[in-house]
């Protein structure tokens, strides 16, 4: 199961780590967030070591729908209510902005990825969605509600977000991770204040950022506590007609969809991470397509697993007070895109000692009465799976 990223686009193999190294800065994982991070900060000057387990974007990059957009299904009308409206706007703005720097650097950089501007939509039949519209009027974000009638799929209405984009992610990162020194195939097994330890060697560094999906250090910052993971399922089809622009449905057990080429990247399925015993996810899906696109032909398919914090927010910044030196960028929940580009961003203003306009919306430490429910719900799932690891180890079926 590969998707269509990897089939088209293959990075040059890379050394592992050769022994015992030193730099200002050291990145672990080398996805779209680390290898952004890292260029950013190299481009400022900084010395930067990249360590990644596997293969450059051999993780949840090459998963992605690759969508560089700022609507993230219902999420502003949740954010004014929980968070207010100052925080939500710092969320809106961060995002808008990291679709603008995409914009740029592959524009002066000349990058071929396939970048095209579109609009994203998310539908469905509620009035959750004029609730939704509502809000992100309120944020003076470029979107507006509509009724569209070109949807095939059943649906009343959308929230349209005008001047979004999607891309090839793996062409994008691969002229960025050019000039970087990555070191492959080098996993890390443990950090301990400014050295990074792995089987292949260490490496000692001023700034650590951990960039590589999901926190393995477990204490401080607790993250195993504060998120959990889900599983979604994509297919790619040919003879598949679909209106233009980016499409995700509002309720649960509804599609997304987006063109690539030829192709429409049909995707859905969405569980919890071990609670899909039976399987089935690919055959629901491949249901939905015989559906809604009779005569389409399956080229690809292939899952992804994503980091779903309790407040529905990144956690984007310092990784724990008692680690100053410690940064993290996790928990994109589906919108890993501009999630990366906004850690970029921040954590590059934060090691450079720059005030950010929107760092506090995505501040790690944060722990508030809106944050307090989900992060309890979180802690009893995280026991709940420890518990059941001990007296079985469940094998997830797709």
């Amino acid at each position: 199961m590969e998707s269509i990223w990897t089939k088209t686009c293959q990075f040059p193999q890379r050394e592992s780590l050769p022994g015992d190294k030193t730099c200002e800065i050291a990145v672990i994982g080398g996805g779209m967030a680390g290898i952004l991070v890292a260029s950013f900060l190299q481009d400022s000057g900084h010395s930067v070591i990249v360590l990644e387990g596997n293969r450059i974007a051999s993780g949840q990059t090459r998963n992605t729908t690759a969508k560089i957009t700022s609507q993230h299904g219902l999420n502003y009308a949740k954010l004014l209510e929980t968070m207010g409206k100052e925080r939500a706007a710092q969320y809106a703005m961060a995002n808008e902005a990291a679709i603008d720097v995409f914009r740029r650097i592959i524009h002066e950089k000349q990058i071929d990825c396939d970048f095209e501007e579109c609009s994203a939509y998310v539908y469905g039949n509620t009035d959750v969605l004029k609730r939704e519209a509502n809000a992100v009027k309120a944020l003076k974000l470029p979107a507006a509600y509509v009724e569209d009638e070109t949807l095939p799929f059943e649906a009343a209405g959308a929230v349209r977000f005008d001047g979004q984009a999607q891309f090839h992610p793996l062409r994008f990162l691969q002229a960025l991770a050019e000039p970087l020194t990555i070191f492959e195939q080098t996993m890390v097994q443990k950090v301990e204040g400014n050295q990074i330890i792995t089987h292949r060697g260490t490496v000692k560094a001023d700034k650590i950022i951990f960039a590589c999906h999901y926190p393995f250090v477990n204490f401080p910052g607790m993250y195993f506590a504060r998120m959990h993971q889900e599983r979604s399922y994509v297919l790619a089809l040919k003879h598949a007609e679909f209106p233009e622009g980016m499409w995700i449905g509002a309720e649960k057990g509804t599609l997304s969809v987006r063109s690539y080429g030829d192709l429409l990247l049909l995707g859905g399925g969405s569980h919890r991470t071990g609670e899909n015993k039976t399987g089935g996810q690919y055959e629901w899906l491949r249901q939905q397509a015989r559906r809604w696109f009779p005569g389409s032909q399956e080229v690809a398919c292939w899952s992804a697993q994503d980091c779903m914090t309790a407040d529905g927010v990144p956690y984007i910044g310092q990784y724990a007070a008692s680690e100053p030196d410690w940064y993290v960028a996790t928990g994109f929940q589906k919108w890993g895109m501009t999630s990366a580009m906004v850690s970029a961003m921040l954590l590059t203003d934060q090691i450079e000692g720059r005030w950010n306009p929107f760092g506090q919306v995505f501040d790690p430490v944060r722990f508030d009465t809106a944050a307090a429910a989900g992060i309890m719900e979180e802690g009893k799932q995280a026991v709940k799976g420890l518990t059941k690891r001990i007296l079985e180890i469940p094998e997830e079926q797709v």
